[in-house]
């Protein structure tokens, strides 16, 4: 349910209906808008609940959340999230942002030029991965705490936020000390206690779809951040599994549309895993910013034939430049230009 509070509440009765929220084994969290303050309260509401609370001094009404899915409908927060990163970088609020970088951090030498390379044609965060869920255990499982400390110093000689994968609750903290935004990979979206985890930390969350979720399954894997008091979420679309074998992916551009009606939250598109193919990733970066998408991912390697990961999904540095310039003109045809890239830019 949402309690919705008189303009000219005091604190003394959010605290007292907070209270009676824990009272009646419910967890109680305050959302201030612009035009109002509500609590929302989640867990086993009765009517009996709605009925008291909505007696209670200060409180304007009580409204009953009819989706399963609470912190992240549109019910409770009606207005657009924007997510606040270092370096003045914003994600949401209509102006899309572009996430690059490697999939897997190999050396030193390999991040820097993918860094330095997605920095001058205008990224906002650096991405990279750590640790590295892979299908067969022989695989590049990616280089850890090293690639960890090389992510973090290549995003501040270059001056970008940086985004990796946090695998399990053992990682928690390290990739919390390391990096500016946690990403849930699509294997550990209903990880539970793993999103709970990196809820906890404050940090900004990026949550990818599971590879079979539904809609609704991925916004209730949202509720286990956000129930957290982290409100600090990114969505990402990054393909669903289906019967199609000439990509990996299926991209699913209604969710990117859908979401958007459905949630507050800021919803960014992943075309290279969507689609697994290196020269698909620019048609399907252009149709998800026509959807909608408040920003793109996408994986770049300075050779990526000789990538130790996901190499036929990768763009050079070239082409990201390429594709970042096309995406450019099309979101501005769209009337939602890209955000401008992190202040240091001049300086990098």
């Amino acid at each position: 349910m949402i309690v919705v509070m008189r303009p000219d509440h005091t604190p003394q009765q959010v605290q007292a209906v907070m209270e009676r929220l824990v009272q009646f084994g419910l967890q109680g969290q305050t959302i201030h808008g612009v035009e109002r303050e509500v609590i929302a309260g989640l867990g086993q509401v009765l009517q009996d609940h709605r009925d008291e609370i909505s007696m209670m001094p200060g409180v304007d009404e009580v409204i009953r959340v009819s989706k399963p899915y609470k912190l992240s409908s549109r019910e409770v927060h009606p207005k657009y999230t924007i997510v606040d990163l270092p370096h003045g970088v914003r994600v949401g609020g209509g102006r899309p942002v572009f996430m690059a970088g490697p999939c897997a951090i190999e050396s030193e030498d390999q991040l820097m030029a993918a860094a330095r390379g997605v920095r001058k044609a205008g990224a906002h965060v650096l991405r990279g991965g750590a640790f590295k869920p892979r299908s067969s255990p022989y695989s590049f499982q990616g280089l850890g705490l090293e690639a960890l400390k090389l992510l973090r110093a290549a995003g501040d000689e270059v001056g970008m936020p940086v985004i990796t994968e946090c695998l399990s609750v053992r990682d928690v903290d390290v990739c919390a000390q390391y990096s500016d935004v946690l990403q849930i990979g699509a294997r550990n979206m209903q990880n539970f206690v793993l999103l709970q985890e990196v809820g906890k930390t404050g940090k900004p969350v990026l949550l990818k779809r599971g590879m079979s979720a539904t809609i609704e399954e991925w916004l209730l894997a949202s509720e286990y951040v956000m129930s957290q008091n982290n409100p600090n979420l990114i969505l990402c679309e990054r393909g669903i599994r289906t019967f199609e074998t000439a990509t990996r992916n299926t991209l699913d551009l209604n969710a990117v549309a859908l979401v958007k009606r459905l949630s507050h939250l800021p919803i960014i598109a992943d075309p290279s895993h969507g689609t697994g193919k290196w020269y698909l990733v620019r048609p399907m970066s252009m149709a998800s910013l026509a959807a909608g998408a408040d920003g793109l991912m996408i994986e770049v390697h300075p050779n990526p034939d000789h990538a130790l990961s996901d190499g036929a999904q990768s763009l050079t540095p070239a082409n990201f430049a390429d594709l970042a310039e096309e995406a450019r003109r099309l979101a501005d045809a769209l009337s939602r230009p890209f955000a401008e890239p992190p202040a240091a830019a001049a300086t990098a």
